[in-house]
C-alpha cells in the first residue's frame, strides 16, 4: 500500500477532481445525515439500533464511509492522499472505541487528534529544516523555499486552531450542533483561510524545471 507523497498532483487527480472532493467530503456529509436522520434510518433498519443512539449509528455510518473512499481513491485514482488517509485511521479508530464503550467522547475528539497531529507535523518538521506541507495537501502548485516555509507555518498554527476550536465547540454545544459545525461551519472556515493563502502562493510560485512560463 502506498499513500501520496508527490507534491504535484498525479494525472488520476487532474482528470476526476470532483471524484476527489467528493471522496473527502462525502463521508462528511453521510456523518451529518445519519445523525440527522437517526430514528428514521434505526426504523428501517432495525439491527442499526444494536450500535446505540443516533451519533453512533452516524460514527458507524461515518467509518464505513471512510473506509469506502479510501478504497475507490486507492483503486481509481491510484493512491492514499496522505492527510485522508490518516484521518481514515483515527476515525475507525476512534469510532470503534466510541461505539464499544458507548462513550460519545472518543469521536468527538477525532478532529482534535487529527488537527493537532498534522499540526505539530507541520511546525515539527521545519525545526528539523523540512516543510511537509507539500506531502500532506498534494499541491498543484510550485513554491521556492521561502514560500513553503511560510506557508507550512501559516498551516501548522490554522491545523492547531482548528484543534482548540473542536474543543471548545464539542465541549460548549450539543451534539447536533457540533455535528452541523464539523460539516457546515469548519470546511468554510478552511476555504476562506485557503484562498487568504493565495496572494503568498502567487508571489512565491516558481516554474518547474523543464517547464517555460507563456
Amino acid at each position: 500500500m502506498t499513500t501520496e507523497s508527490d507534491i504535484t498532483p498525479s494525472a488520476a487527480d487532474r482528470h476526476h477532481p470532483m471524484l476527489k472532493l467528493a471522496l473527502e467530503l462525502g463521508p462528511l456529509l453521510i456523518f451529518f445525515f445519519a445523525n440527522l436522520r437517526g430514528p428514521w434510518l434505526v426504523e428501517r433498519f432495525p439491527a442499526l439500533s444494536e450500535l446505540g443512539g443516533p451519533l453512533f449509528v452516524a460514527t458507524a455510518l461515518f467509518m464505513a464511509a471512510t473506509v469506502i473512499s479510501l478504497i475507490v481513491s486507492k483503486v481509481v485514482l491510484g493512491h492514499l492522499p496522505i492527510m485522508p488517509f490518516v484521518s481514515g485511521i483515527v476515525v475507525v479508530i476512534f469510532g470503534s472505541l466510541s461505539i464499544y464503550l458507548q462513550n460519545e467522547t472518543f469521536i468527538k475528539m477525532k478532529p482534535t487528534i487529527v488537527n493537532a497531529l498534522f499540526g505539530v507535523a507541520l511546525l515539527g518538521g521545519l525545526a528539523f529544516g523540512k516543510s511537509l506541507l507539500g506531502y500532506v495537501f498534494n499541491a498543484a502548485f510550485q513554491l521556492d523555499a521561502e514560500g513553503w516555509r511560510k506557508l507550512t507555518i501559516r498551516w501548522g498554527i490554522f491545523f492547531l486552531f482548528l484543534a482548540v476550536l473542536n474543543e471548545v465547540v464539542w465541549r460548549n454545544f450539543s451534539d447536533d450542533f457540533w455535528i452541523a459545525f464539523k460539516v457546515w461551519g469548519t470546511m468554510p472556515i478552511t476555504i476562506i483561510f485557503t484562498l487568504a493563502q493565495m496572494p503568498l502562493i502567487m508571489k512565491h510560485t516558481v516554474t518547474p524545471a523543464g517547464e517555460t512560463e507563456n
